[in-house]
């Protein structure tokens, strides 16, 4: 077979149009970048994201006040926030006997947890972008407390609390919820993340995330949102097209050191960031998102800072979506649109909702 003969020109890098790779200091790993695919064309598989509209209750949602969940119970008729115990959790709460037979390649061991859902609204038809900000903190709050109360069990040394929003992220209701998986070890990627800040923070006496924050906002390009409290940006490396984190500017290790007015601010960006994300492609934007934090371990851990992940997978428009297939699972993350375009793009994005009569 002959291929295409092809002359290799020299010219000097430029990161908007030439391939290069990135390094992500909270995991200790590359991304390639691809910036000359972005315009690629596109005849594989779409997603359809359809725009539905939900009552604001629905008698045959498991998550709507008064209405009884699949196991029986019934919900109370609740106003605001609603937290209940997972009736299908990933994790169980029994401590069972174990035998620990290990061999270098069979190794396991019991993992014990709490699995609870949050209810973020009794209104079966909004979600995060088009509750109130006051309504936002309010869920903020419950997460601080959940966050204290399940760390508060000697057997729990994390508590991940996260989003899925969205079918296409594997969400199977639309009632505005998240969820919340307290568990005895410390997950594999949050054990990578909490090495990372500690190696950098022995060497240089500070905050990774606090350090990197400066210079991003020196830097302004990746910067898409910022109040007196957080910034939201589009890290330099990120993996998703229009992936996001919020930082908190001051260094909190956990949730539990943000005083009222901070936790306000919280609601604030994420309201603005997820109302962006609707904008984008005028669509209930699908995602999932999560809180890292320092674990529950009963230990000290000036390394952490808290931020909060956002991971969406929409590239194009509402029907085509990032893949991690082949060379990402095979070798390492891949991107074609750079971050510094897609904070361009998020950040010109208006924060009045587009289901506004007012947009």
């Amino acid at each position: 077979m002959e291929l295409e003969n092809t002359k290799e020109v020299n010219s000097s890098f430029n990161q908007k149009n030439h391939p290069h790779r990135r390094y992500n200091p909270l995991l200790d790993e590359w991304i390639l970048v691809s910036p000359q695919r972005a315009n690629r064309p596109w005849q594989g598989q779409t997603e359809k994201v359809t725009e539905e509209k939900l009552p604001a209750h629905d008698q045959n949602c498991y998550l709507c006040s008064g209405n009884v969940r699949v196991n029986g119970d019934k919900n109370p008729d609740y106003q605001g926030v609603f937290v209940f115990e997972n009736d299908f959790g990933s994790l169980m709460k029994d401590d069972v006997e174990f035998s620990d037979e290990q061999s270098d390649f069979f190794t396991l061991k019991p993992e014990r947890g709490i699995n609870r859902v949050i209810c973020f609204s009794e209104n079966h038809s909004l979600t995060l972008p088009e509750m109130e900000v006051d309504d936002i903190k309010k869920v903020v709050d419950v997460w601080q407390q959940q966050y204290e109360d399940l760390g508060a069990e000697d057997y729990i040394n994390h508590v991940q609390i996260f989003e899925n929003k969205g079918s296409v992220m594997g969400c199977s209701n639309p009632h505005p919820h998240g969820q919340i998986w307290a568990q005895s070890s410390i997950p594999s990627t949050v054990l990578r993340t909490q090495e990372n800040l500690k190696k950098y923070f022995e060497k240089n006496g500070s905050s990774l995330l606090e350090d990197y924050v400066k210079k991003e906002l020196e830097a302004g390009e990746r910067i898409i949102l910022e109040n007196e409290d957080f910034v939201a940006l589009v890290p330099f490396w990120a993996i998703w097209p229009y992936e996001t984190m919020i930082i908190s500017k001051r260094k909190a290790e956990n949730i539990l050191q943000f005083s009222d007015s901070e936790k306000l601010s919280l609601a604030s960006i994420i309201k603005d960031l997820t109302t962006k994300y609707d904008n984008l492609f005028e669509i209930s934007f699908p995602y999932s998102a999560g809180i890292h934090q320092s674990p529950t371990d009963g230990k000290l851990h000036p390394e952490w800072h808290f931020h909060m992940h956002f991971y969406p997978p929409l590239l194009r428009n509402a029907e085509v979506k990032k893949f991690m297939v082949g060379y990402e699972m095979l070798a390492e993350p891949q991107r074609d649109i750079t971050p510094e375009q897609s904070a361009e793009i998020l950040k010109k994005l208006s924060l009045t909702h587009y289901k506004s009569q007012s947009y």
